[in-house]
């Protein structure tokens, strides 16, 4: 039976009438099935069924081994009393008691495939199958199993005009590199009371994992609309995510700025560029010794996580480092912010977490990083975070000590002859016993670093590396870390120099080179480090190495 349209529908052009009804006002109009997505793996003893209906998320978990049947007379009976609930909450919104009455029949609910309903006796794991069509009552859907899904999809909460924003994007049944991306910006509002109860309109700005919004942007919001795939023509249910917040202006120079252009390309084979930054950790930031006493002068809202974290992504990403190790990353952070943009950069992370901590170091390499002529060759990458405090000299060299000695025993077993990068916050300065053990191979039971606890604790022995001496490829700077009440050299990247060599930079050659540190003055600009042009109380070291054949 054919619904009477009203007149005023009937006068309206069939185009348009069909683009503003739903599926199931027009019986035989053109419609688009949506879809009913099952999660099926084998081994596992359970599936789920996804579909949306009468504008409410429908989500089971069933058994795999469970025949059809029941599955689907479990839609049936909750879809019944979804219905029934919803007739009662209605009648009790406008005060009236509803009359007892038989409830309404059960929407009939058969799962066809290939034209045929297939038998409630087939198990669940066979039954839901691609191509599949779930009905229920007067609306069909399409089964799609084990489709390209975002698992997560989240935008971070600080958008600044000139910074990269980088989706945490996971896709089950598909690949990150195969989905497709659009961006948005919101038109700008109108101010008409009229105009403000319409929805938002978008204009399309990019494409791509990474956008970068620009001046033009500020003030309004983005929206990303990702269409999950899989490489081989299968296509998920596209999901879109709109910022909770407008971006906002950048903080104008930065810090890393005048690096840039010395990294602005990829170092090319046999060149490989090594990064190391102590980033700041969250959990150290936002403590009040770190807001009162450590960096009084460095304005609050800059030391917020999401502002850190977008000048972070921007400074790491205009690097373009090949290996790139950081410390004091929170675990939060490396899930939900460094690993996804650094993967849409081309870095894959590794992460270990310190005892009775929240955070650790990361070590990113960039994925298709290989030895062009000679496949297979090796390099060891080592990054560490040593103890931190003044007198704690003999503690890290006890560490530096056992570490040596680990790193040793791990390229004898696992990469005979592979050359050692050793980067990290060592937090000892070029007079440390540390500093001398790498690269002189030994320490004195006499150096004083013995007993930097005090007579009590001092302890003297020989302390020998197995490493042949190392080099500092980045000298020794004045200081990588620049706080109020101290600074000094305590990064480095330590290299062997019989297999990687690092040479001074030549200006307009493509040659090896170590990046310039900023100036004094960028550093002092707001005083001290951290600042609201400069995420961390550390300075990125950088350098082009050449892996000798």
């Amino acid at each position: 039976m054919f619904r009477r349209l009203p007149a005023f529908l009937a006068l309206l052009p069939r185009r348009l009438l069909l683009a503003s009804s739903s599926p199931r006002t027009l019986t035989g109009a053109p419609r688009r099935m949506e879809p009913a997505a099952v999660r099926c793996l084998p081994g596992e003893p359970k599936l789920t069924i996804s579909f949306r209906l009468d504008g409410a998320n429908r989500c089971m978990l069933r058994d795999q081994d469970e025949p059809l049947g029941k599955a689907l007379a479990r839609i049936s009976h909750g879809l019944n009393k979804s219905h029934e609930k919803a007739r009662k909450s209605k009648k009790k919104s406008k005060g009236q008691t509803p009359p007892p009455q038989q409830p309404p029949p059960p929407p009939a609910v058969k799962l066809h495939y290939a034209g045929e309903e297939v038998a409630d006796t087939v198990p669940n794991s066979a039954a839901w199958r691609d191509g599949a069509e779930l009905r229920v009552g007067d609306v069909t859907f399409a089964v799609r199993r084990n489709a390209p899904t975002l698992v997560t999809a989240e935008l971070p909460g600080s958008l600044l005009a000139g910074f990269p924003v980088c989706p945490h994007l996971r896709v089950e049944f598909g690949t990150l590199e195969d989905c497709e991306v659009t961006w948005y910006k919101e038109n700008a509002p109108n101010a008409s009371p009229a105009a403000a109860a319409e929805p938002p309109c978008w204009t399309e700005v990019g494409r791509g994992r990474v956008h970068v919004p620009s001046n033009h942007d500020i003030g309004l919001r983005l929206k990303l609309r990702c269409t999950p795939r899989d490489g081989g023509g299968r296509v998920g249910e596209v999901k879109e995510l709109v910022s909770a917040g407008a971006v906002e202006a950048g903080p104008g120079a930065c810090s890393f700025d005048n690096r840039h252009p010395y990294t602005v390309r990829e170092a090319a084979w046999p060149v490989v560029r090594v990064a190391t930054y102590n980033i700041l950790a969250d959990v150290y930031a936002q403590t009040e010794l770190s807001k009162t006493v450590l960096y009084p002068y460095c304005a609050p809202y800059a030391l917020q996580l999401d502002y850190r974290q977008s000048l972070i992504k921007k400074e790491l990403a205009g690097y373009n480092a090949d290996i790139l190790c950081l410390q004091e990353v929170d675990t939060g952070v490396f899930t939900d912010s460094l690993t996804p943009a650094l993967d849409a950069f081309g870095l894959e992370g590794v992460f270990r977490i310190k005892e009775k901590q929240h955070e650790g170091p990361a070590t990113f390499y960039r994925s298709v990083l290989e030895d062009l002529n000679k496949p297979g060759r090796q390099v060891c990458v080592a990054n560490t975070h040593l103890y931190w405090h003044p007198k704690g000299g003999n503690l890290r060299l006890i560490q530096m000590g056992v570490a040596m000695r680990h790193l040793s025993h791990v390229i004898s077993e696992v990469a005979p002859g592979a050359p050692l990068v050793f980067c990290g916050d060592f937090n000892s300065s070029p007079h440390s016993g540390v500093f001398q053990l790498l690269s002189e191979t030994e320490v004195p039971p006499q150096h004083a670093d013995w007993s930097s606890s005090g007579p009590e604790e001092a302890c003297s022995m020989e302390l020998r590396s197995a490493f042949p001496p190392l080099l500092s490829a980045c000298g020794q700077p004045a200081y990588t870390n620049y706080v109020g009440g101290f600074h000094g050299c305590l990064d480095y990247i330590f290299i062997q120099p019989g297999s990687m060599q690092v040479l001074a930079l030549l200006p307009g050659r493509p040659v090896e080179q170590v990046i310039p540190l900023p100036s004094h003055q960028e550093v002092t600009t707001h005083e001290a480090l951290p600042s609201v042009a400069h995420p961390s109380d550390h300075i990125a070291l950088i350098c082009d190495l050449r892996w000798n054949p």
